[in-house]
């Protein structure tokens, strides 16, 4: 029993003494580790007879469990002082001026989207939105893509394995607000699309903003109007604008449209495409539940980072999607 107490005594002065926690860790494993002082007392209990075996076994397994209670709570206290000790060490003085962050400034494309927005709800559209993983029927079918139509290679498009895809437009919006409000309608349809190209002038993902406009007596110039309107105040310049034939499967006629543009390298002015726009097919209408033979309107599309491109400069369309600093501070 004096053997106990002796070890008692010493580790107890031991543990108080501890200044850290490798030197906590070491009395561990001096006292209680497999080949420690309190172990070995355990292991010389077979030598003894059974009454003193009792006894000294019950003494030995209080001072462990006393010791590893010791250590537990020096480890505790040892720990607390150690983060004292860093909160001190690392303490913050937020009255301190600033060390000159930079302010954040808005993505380009969104600038380009929220301009685009904004001066449409100037000519009356309302803003509609709508899923960007679509059913075959909404992005293709009701737009006048039958199965197996060739116009359908013109979209890339990403399928999931049940066969809903990502829309490569967002035309599927107007045909959700069509069934669901009718006509008359004017709405835009600003959002993310999805096709499998990346080059200079493509990205798998980029954004459009459409349009539409149902009505009882809306021709094709009321569309030549309202786009002219849009290019000059987008840009802040009378630009002269052209419509091309061309041919969307879900207008008829269908149009693109360019406008001059002064290339500043000091060259003659070319035309650059902006958009593309027609008349509403009826079959688009008819999948709708919208009378053809009452309702007729106008549709148009836009790439939102072309219109970037234009406005700001920039020759490269992966230049939006790098995060690059250097490239993104301009916009500020």
């Amino acid at each position: 029993m004096k053997v106990v107490d002796n070890i008692l005594k010493r580790a107890r002065a031991e543990i108080a003494d501890c200044a850290d926690m490798q030197g906590l860790e070491a009395l561990r494993v001096h006292y209680l580790g497999k080949k420690g002082s309190v172990t070995a007392l355990l292991k010389s209990l077979g030598d003894m007879a059974p009454k003193e075996r009792k006894l000294f076994g019950q003494a030995v397994n209080e001072a462990k469990s006393e010791l590893a209670e010791l250590i537990a709570a020096k480890r505790e206290q040892l720990g607390s002082a150690s983060l004292e000790q860093q909160l001190v060490r690392e303490r913050i003085d937020v009255t301190l001026p600033g060390r000159g962050e930079a302010r954040g400034g808005l993505h380009p494309v969104t600038l380009a989207m929220q301009r685009i927005i904004d001066l449409f709800a100037r000519l009356g559209f309302e803003v509609a939105t709508g899923p960007e993983v679509e059913d075959d029927y909404h992005n293709f079918e009701a737009l006048n893509f039958p199965e197996h139509h060739p116009a359908r290679a013109m979209h890339d498009t990403f399928y999931f394995g049940d066969g809903r895809l990502l829309r490569t437009h967002t035309s599927p919006v107007q045909i959700r607000e069509m069934q669901k409000q009718g006509a008359p309608i004017r709405i835009i349809a600003p959002g993310k699309v999805f096709r499998s190209d990346y080059d200079q002038t493509h990205t798998p993902m980029f954004h459009q903003v459409e349009g539409l406009l149902i009505g009882e007596a809306v021709t094709m110039s009321d569309l030549k109007g309202i786009l002219r309107e849009f290019g000059n105040a987008y840009f802040e310049a009378s630009l002269d604008m052209r419509f091309r034939p061309s041919y969307f499967p879900f207008t008829e006629p269908s149009a693109e449209v360019d406008i001059a543009w002064d290339k500043g390298d000091g060259s003659a002015p070319g035309w650059l495409e902006i958009l593309g726009c027609g008349m509403v097919h009826p079959n688009v209408l008819r999948a709708c539940k919208v009378d053809p033979e009452r309702y007729i309107g106008y549709a148009f599309g836009m790439g939102v980072e072309r219109l970037a491109m234009l406005r700001y400069g920039v020759t490269d369309l992966r230049q939006f999607f790098e995060n690059d600093l250097r490239f993104l501070r301009q916009f500020h």
